[in-house]
């Protein structure tokens, strides 16, 4: 079974001048153009492509790579637009389109937008749809705190930044623990804080406890070496400031210089520390 919008790997049946003829199963033959064949692939061999529709709405196969697949959110860039919707570039020969029913607010040409791709009940064609909500899982959740996921940033609020995780549910990183500014569809590693009792996610950048201590007291010795031994901050530092350096939260950074100087490898003072 052939799953458009999506990975394929499918066996090469023939050869011809406008190029390889793949076996589509109950789709039937589907035409990788001659541009996209790879030097390697011959009869009977098989071939990773990438399965959607042409600009006639044909079936057809490339080893071209897009931005996202079918089931994955994207940050994409708007092309075109026209009487039935913008047009996004996804990395393909054609655009993926965004009706202007499945847009929040009108698309404008040249600006990104967050999108989700899926294919069209209605026209069973791969579409792009900037209404979340609809996408994302609400099935019970089971994460635990100190979970790694991958997260992708949505937009920012008064309150912090709204995430995408693991390409299925929302969650939310709180401004007073964000150090770092960040950017709709920056994909970064995070890590589940808490599942609140109504479903929603808190989130963090940095692991909690001393096993993240334990991993960044040698990255703190090795900037202190850089630094010829000694610093000019310390627990006592605005936690953007230590956060600069360090790429650390402020109360990871005092668990992780208060370990270091109970195991004498460093000395503390008011302005800053010092190796030994």
């Amino acid at each position: 079974m052939v799953n458009v919008g999506k990975f394929n790997s499918l066996k090469v049946l023939r050869k011809t001048e406008i190029g390889l003829f793949l076996d589509g199963g109950d789709e039937g033959d589907i035409l990788l153009p001659l541009r996209y064949v790879p030097e390697s692939c011959k009869v009977g061999s098989t071939v990773e492509v990438f399965i959607y529709f042409d600009s006639e709405d044909r079936i057809i196969a490339t080893t071209e790579i897009p931005y996202a697949i079918v089931g994955e959110f994207a940050y994409l860039k708007v092309v075109s637009v026209n009487a039935v919707g913008a047009f996004l570039d996804w990395g393909l020969s054609k655009d993926v389109l965004v009706p202007f029913r499945e847009q929040k607010l009108t698309m404008e040409e040249g600006k990104r937008y967050i999108v989700f791709i899926y294919i069209d009940a209605e026209t069973n064609r791969i579409a792009a749809s900037a209404k979340l909500k609809q996408f994302l899982n609400h099935d019970p959740i089971n994460y635990i705190p100190g979970d790694e996921v991958d997260l992708m940033i949505i937009s920012q609020s008064e309150l912090g930044y709204k995430a995408v995780i693991n390409n299925r549910h929302e969650g939310i990183l709180y401004e007073n623990e964000v150090f770092k500014k960040l950017k709709p569809g920056q994909k970064i590693k995070g890590y589940v804080r808490k599942v609140r009792e109504d479903g929603k996610i808190d989130l963090r950048l940095q692991k909690d406890g001393y096993e993240t201590v334990d991993q960044v007291k040698m990255s703190i010795m090795s900037i202190l070496e850089e630094y010829g031994g000694s610093i000019d901050i310390s627990d006592k530092s605005p936690a953007e400031e230590i956060y600069n350096i360090f790429g650390i939260s402020k109360k990871v950074f005092k668990k992780a210089i208060g370990s270091l100087y109970k195991s004498h490898l460093i000395s503390l003072s008011d302005s800053g520390i010092s190796s030994l």
